[in-house]
């Protein structure tokens, strides 16, 4: 009413955002180069509350694939996505969020010991995936990148086909945040 400014919670989210706008300028090209080098779909995701959303995505230019458009809501109930912005969460967050999901405590595990997830027609039969966490400059899981396509160029195994190429793509996106911060 006087004219004045005064700063607030607001700004707070506006850094969010633009830490967030450095995750997704670096993001294209990871994603193309992970696209590339295993001949699936990438995507990157981030954790909106009770669900994750596909923030950016480097599409099989041709035969079949798993197409996640950008700004598609999908469940943290399954998938390998969900399973790693999930593993590292605190421990009652990550209880509520096994609560209904197709992936177990011991799988979340296996996750966090690994590194990377992996999943076999968990979201949607037919499909696999592979995903890695994407870390913050604190160090706290912000996104998971993925590789997705059918089962039948996958496996039962994708994480032994495509986990190093994720993991490297994941690590790059973190060193792009860590370089920001700084």
């Amino acid at each position: 009413m006087q004219g004045r400014f005064v700063l607030g919670p607001r700004l707070s989210e506006l850094a969010t955002a633009a830490g967030e706008d450095r995750l997704l300028a670096a993001a294209g090209p990871v994603l193309a180069a992970v696209r590339d080098h295993t001949g699936e779909s990438a995507q990157l995701y981030r954790r909106q509350g009770d669900q994750r959303i596909c923030v950016a995505a480097a599409e099989r230019p041709i035969g079949l694939r798993d197409s996640i458009p950008v700004g598609a809501t999908l469940t943290m109930q399954a998938g390998s996505a969900a399973q790693v912005l999930l593993a590292w969460e605190e421990p009652d967050r990550l209880h509520r969020g096994l609560q209904g999901s197709k992936f177990t405590a011991t799988i979340l595990s296996g996750v966090r010991r690994r590194g990377w997830a992996q999943s076999v027609s968990e979201r949607e039969v037919g499909v696999a995936s592979v995903s890695a966490p994407v870390r913050g400059p604190s160090g706290r899981v912000v996104a998971a990148v993925s590789v997705s396509g059918p089962l039948e160029r996958l496996s039962r195994q994708p994480g032994r086909l495509h986990a190093a190429a994720v993991v490297s793509a994941a690590n790059r996106l973190t060193e792009v945040l860590r370089r920001t911060a700084d």
